[in-house]
């Protein structure tokens, strides 16, 4: 299971290179010609498709200020693991990205621009990959050379040192200003946050409606879920390491009518996850357990004795969500995008039969 983005869960100790003076000039922010530019052009060809007209300007409040949004933007990067796809859902393709999955070496197209809920949409675009999971902050360089006019950094950990930076490049909207940790707003937040930026806070609350609606046909389709408490989980480092109720994968099970396991969250603390110590496994011992792992560590844990001697896992109530690999239903679930819900919707019922 892929946790790298999150794991630190405080604020970057540490930025990339300071970004030179010409780097961040004016020739650059222009678009006058360079060999960069040019380059990055060239690669992301397709990638920067004009964005349909929205209403301009926009003014955004977010964590670290207010952004204003003259037109429709042309060049967009995304610096958050997964604010690529929201942008993606308005028919707008960046041009840079963070891979939040890596790319196995050697390995083309991008796998994540392969997703079954992205694919169609990315085409033949090959976005600037700006940011590595894992990386203590985005390539400053890369970004100004991509010659963005407007840079999303909503599902980030960036803090306000790095918006700092990020902003000398172009206008630069954060997580909502109403987050009081990185990646703890509710899906439908980052969603409108993000499509207000992009002038469409109209078309972006009918597709929240729209998984909304999916939500609660799922909960009507299965009442029993009411009743039952339910945690998402994956194997990590030999541990047992279940998600808060308040990350996005805790949320999308109680907006199907789950209930939350609500004492992990208290040992979790500030971070969206927690690794168990083998004493308290039992806090996952409830109604349904959802495993997000791809195969090698799944059958680690099914090794793992005090999981598998669990009443959850002994009545058959787990599932299975392979990760990065088959259908992906892990990732689906864990980035819980405009793009992605409708697909972990469906995997998630499958699932439970």
């Amino acid at each position: 299971m892929l946790l790298d983005r999150t794991t630190r869960m405080k604020p970057w100790q540490r930025l990339a290179a300071t970004v030179s003076a010409a780097a961040l000039g004016v020739g650059v922010l222009a678009g006058c010609g360079s060999d960069s530019a040019d380059k990055a052009d060239k690669k992301n060809d397709g990638a920067n498709t004009p964005a349909a007209a929205g209403a301009f300007p926009v003014t955004v409040e977010h964590a670290f200020g207010t952004t204003k949004v003259e037109k429709a933007p042309q060049r967009v990067v995304s610096v958050g693991y997964t604010d690529d796809q929201t942008i993606l859902a308005f028919g707008i393709k960046p041009v840079g990205m963070v891979d939040q999955y890596p790319n196995p070496a050697g390995k083309t197209p991008d796998i994540n621009t392969q997703w079954p809920w992205v694919k169609d949409k990315w085409g033949d675009a090959k976005p600037e990959v700006i940011m590595n999971n894992g990386d203590t902050g985005p390539n400053y360089e890369k970004i100004a050379a991509l010659r963005p006019d407007l840079i999303i950094g909503v599902y980030s950990e960036i803090d306000q040192a790095a918006y700092d930076k990020l902003s000398k490049i172009a206008p630069t909207v954060g997580r909502t200003k109403a987050e009081k940790e990185p990646f703890s707003a509710p899906w439908q937040d980052n969603a409108l946050h993000i499509a207000k930026a992009l002038g469409k806070a109209d078309e972006g609350k009918a597709m929240v409606q729209g998984i909304t609606d999916k939500l609660a046909a799922a909960k009507k389709a299965h009442p029993e879920f009411a009743n039952q408490t339910a945690v998402a989980l994956s194997w990590y480092k030999d541990s047992v390491a279940p998600f808060t109720t308040t990350d996005v994968r805790g949320q999308l099970l109680t907006g199907m009518g789950f209930k939350g396991q609500t004492e992990i969250d208290k040992i979790a603390g500030d971070k969206f996850y927690t690794q168990l110590s083998p004493e308290r496994t039992d806090l996952v011992d409830v109604d349904r357990v959802f495993v997000i792992n791809d195969k090698a560590d799944m059958d680690a844990l099914k090794k793992f004795d005090l999981f598998t001697n669990l009443k959850v896992a002994k009545d058959n109530k787990v599932s299975y969500l392979l990760d990065s690999e088959g259908p992906a239903a892990g990732a689906a679930i864990s980035q819980a995008t405009l793009l992605s819900m409708p697909y972990a919707i469906d995997e998630l019922v499958k699932s439970v039969g």
